[in-house]
């Protein structure tokens, strides 16, 4: 499938900022199943630098930093991604979780010490008794690694409540485990958390997921928005990625920019400033299939 992606962040300020310095996430990333033909970024007001790094992670990361009076900012991303469907292993053939575990808790090849850092505590993702207890219901003794985070996906999925108005970026974890109630973020920050618990390798992703209007009804425009899932690494087989909010591994629907330990590595924009006041944050999001 091919996409054309349009993500648009603006920053209203009651009082002019006199100096902003930002860093995007918003770039496609490049993998085996994804590759992105095109990427444009507009800011305005134009900034006095504007420069590409990557992170890391290995994410592609714009830098811009603003040095003239301004009351609004506005950050647009434009690009055009191909996606590819990946093979997927029968979950009840792959190995007991247990078996994986164990190669993390001592790694003996470069490979496994590297992702090593996927399975630590990181700024959004803390261990709490209650976040192991209850992946332990899905992750019974001897059972197969993925059958058992594709159990852990659906339960959440099941269980929890989607409350776009529920909970904020600092909204911790266990909080969102105890309300039953969130938003993607906080439903891949779950799934994470609890999967480390396990002593398991679990990253953030963040990206877009392709909707589709109600039947005979137009696709509005604009009513897209970023989206958060997660990926296991399962030892033969590389990474997979779970989507909880929705209750499915990613395929062809899900757009790629980045991942991390969390969000906090990934956040679409972030940065620091002078002046301003409280803003008003307006976000618009298209991905659209291109047609051939």
């Amino acid at each position: 499938m091919q996409y054309q992606v349009r993500h648009t962040t603006i920053y209203s300020y009651p009082d002019p900022v006199s100096i902003c310095q930002n860093d995007v996430h918003l770039t496609p990333r490049q993998t085996e199943f994804q590759t992105s033909t095109s990427f444009y970024l507009d800011v305005s007001p134009e900034p006095m630098l504007l420069r590409p790094w990557i992170d890391f992670f290995g994410n592609q990361v714009w830098y811009f930093s603003l040095e003239e009076p301004h009351q609004e900012l506005r950050v647009t991303a434009r690009s055009r991604v191909n996606v590819t469907p990946r093979a997927l292993p029968n979950p009840a053939k792959t190995l007991p979780w247990e078996t994986v575990r164990d190669q993390f808790a001592v790694p003996a090849t470069p490979e496994l010490r590297e992702l090593c850092q996927f399975c630590f505590e990181s700024p959004y993702i803390h261990y709490f008794a209650a976040a192991r207890d209850y992946a332990a219901v899905s992750f019974t003794p001897g059972r197969p690694l993925l059958e058992a985070a594709l159990d852990l996906n659906s339960r959440i999925y099941h269980e929890f409540e989607y409350a776009p108005t529920s909970t904020s970026i600092s909204t911790p974890t266990w909080e969102v485990l105890k309300q039953r109630r969130g938003v993607c973020q906080d439903f891949a920050h779950l799934q994470i958390t609890a999967l480390r618990s396990l002593g398991l390798a679990a990253r953030y992703v963040s990206g877009y997921l392709v909707t589709t209007p109600p039947p005979g009804k137009p696709k509005l425009v604009g009513a897209d928005a970023s989206h958060a899932w997660l990926s296991l690494f399962c030892p033969e087989y590389g990474w997979i990625d779970l989507d909880p909010t929705n209750n499915v591994i990613p395929q062809a629907r899900h757009v790629t920019i980045g991942w991390g330990r969390d969000y906090g590595d990934v956040a679409p924009i972030q940065g620091v400033l002078t002046g301003g006041g409280p803003h008003i944050l307006t976000v618009s999001v298209d991905v659209a299939p291109v047609e051939e």
